[in-house]
This record gives structure tokens, C-alpha cells and sequence, in this order.
């Protein structure tokens, strides 16, 4: 067992070369969309989902490891939500707790680099304000779109940020609890059209998420489903998704969908992310 996994590394590294060279063909042609998941603004020390849920369950007056264990965070979100009529109190500590200065993003080799590597496109599920807060802070062009309005007067002249489950700014387009992540699923929201507009002849590259989490898997599926249900299915580009170490069984569903994991070459997670981009930043200026 142990000789069969050495035997899957080594391949793996051969893989990662191929998978790799052409995803910086891509990016160099603009033909690649970035994704950026809650793991990348964790590297800039943010609260995690169990703090939040603490917080959560100090709100309700439950202890906080017996409120965990009532279920996900979409369900005890789903909870709050009948129990105080709104998420407005959510939203607000949110909105106080994931935020950075300035300094921090300039310091943060990740968010330069996803900056500098001049993605056209960039998804993100975060709800904070990170990825814009580093265009600005890097003097980046950019166009944040919430929802059909921004769409609207989007001129595709800079670098679009979509923040696909919701913003701070606006508290109905926050996907957090249950109910909203199931509506969102649907897929039939004016983001979704775009998304699947902008999925026709562009990879995606998703970063910062990790296969343990149920969401990430379910979203890659549905976007397998829309291709497999085109007429353009023979055309479809490749997608990626980087992880911190290999996973040979993710690694072989993901394929079958048509997302190919890269790994990284660090155990610690906010370095082996940086490594990648940064390694993508350097190939791509050569």
C-alpha cells in the first residue's frame, strides 16, 4: 500500500507539471477565472466559523459546544434566523470582526499576487471585503457586482469581483443560512446566468476552499452538470483547484468533473498558498 502511494506522488509531481503549464498558458491568455474561498482571507488571521457560531450561541443564551453539535452552520444559521426574525445582528458582527487594515493586506503576499496576476474575472463566496480592499490597497482597477444593477452598468473595462454569496453592504444578498444556500443552488439567479456565460471558453481556478466542505463539492458538481447539459460540452476548458497536499481520491473525482487539483509544496497552508501564486505570478512574466 504504502509502495502504491509513493507510486501515485511521483505521478502526481508529473502531473503537476502538465496541469500547471497549461494553466499558465491560460492566464497569460486571460482565459482564467479565479474563485477565492473563506481560506485564503483566513491567512490574514480573520475569526473562524466556530467563533462565529459561538457567537451565535451567546445570542441564544446556549452554550456554545452543545449549539455546535445541533448541527452545520447552515442550520444553526437557519435557527437564529427564525428565532430573531433576521440575521441583521450576524451581519453586523460580521462586518466588524472580518475586517483588516490596510497594512495587513499590504503585507499579505497572497492578496498581492492575486492582484498582479490580473485574473479579468474573480468569484469569491467570502462575504468580507478582502479581495477589494487589496485592489485598492495594490491601486488596481476593479468593479465590484452584487446583483443585477452592478451587472448592468458593468463596462468589462476592469477587473470584475463578484461576490457570489452576498456582501456586508447589502444584508438580503448574504447567503448564510439554509434557505438561502439552497435558493442559491438553484442556479437561476442573474450571477448564475453570468457565471455560466463567463464559464464558456475560460478555466476556473479555485483557491482557498477545501474538500471537506460539502459546499465547495456541491458547486463543482452543479457547474459539471451545466456543461454536460450544453451543446458545447466537446469545448469545454479545463478548470483547477489547489490544495496544501494531495488527496488521491478527491483528485480522481474531481477529474471525472473536469477539475483538475493541483498540490502545494508546504504544509502550512497561508505559505503553500503563496508559493503557488507566486510561482504562477514568476512563469507567467517569463
Amino acid at each position: 500500500m504504502e509502495k502504491t502511494y509513493k507510486n501515485h506522488l511521483s505521478s502526481a509531481k508529473y502531473v503537476r507539471v502538465i496541469v500547471l503549464r497549461d494553466l499558465i498558458k491560460n492566464i497569460k491568455q486571460k482565459k482564467v477565472i479565479l474563485f477565492v474561498g473563506s481560506g485564503v482571507s483566513a491567512t490574514l488571521g480573520l475569526p473562524t466559523w466556530s467563533e462565529f457560531i459561538s457567537y451565535i450561541a451567546s445570542n441564544l443564551d446556549i452554550e456554545p459546544e452543545l449549539f455546535k453539535s445541533y448541527g452545520d452552520t447552515l442550520a444553526l444559521t437557519e435557527y437564529y434566523k427564525l428565532e430573531k426574525g433576521t440575521i441583521g445582528s450576524l451581519r453586523s458582527w460580521m462586518d466588524r470582526n472580518w475586517s483588516v487594515s490596510d497594512e495587513a493586506i499590504r503585507q499579505s503576499e497572497i492578496f498581492e499576487m492575486i492582484c498582479k496576476l490580473e485574473f479579468p474575472i474573480i468569484y469569491t463566496t467570502n462575504y468580507d471585503r478582502c479581495v477589494e480592499q487589496a485592489f485598492s490597497v495594490f491601486h488596481c482597477d476593479f468593479e465590484k457586482i452584487v446583483g443585477v444593477e452592478d451587472l448592468a452598468q458593468s463596462k468589462h473595462e476592469k477587473t470584475q469581483i463578484i461576490k457570489f454569496h452576498g456582501d456586508f453592504d447589502y444584508e438580503n444578498t448574504i447567503v448564510l443560512t439554509e434557505s438561502s444556500y439552497f435558493d442559491r443552488m438553484n442556479f437561476e439567479s442573474p450571477l448564475d446566468i453570468k457565471l455560466r456565460a463567463d464559464m464558456l471558453g475560460k478555466s476556473i481556478l479555485f483557491i482557498g476552499y477545501s474538500l471537506k466542505d460539502i459546499n465547495i463539492r456541491y458547486l463543482i458538481y452543479k457547474l459539471n452538470k451545466l456543461w454536460l447539459k450544453s451543446s458545447n460540452e466537446s469545448k469545454r476548458p479545463k478548470s483547477y483547484i489547489f490544495l496544501t497536499t494531495p488527496n488521491p481520491v478527491q483528485e480522481r473525482v474531481l477529474e471525472e468533473r473536469g477539475v483538475y487539483l493541483i498540490s502545494g509544496d508546504s504544509e502550512k497552508k497561508s505559505e503553500s498558498l503563496a508559493h503557488f501564486l507566486r510561482e504562477l505570478y514568476d512563469k507567467t512574466r517569463e
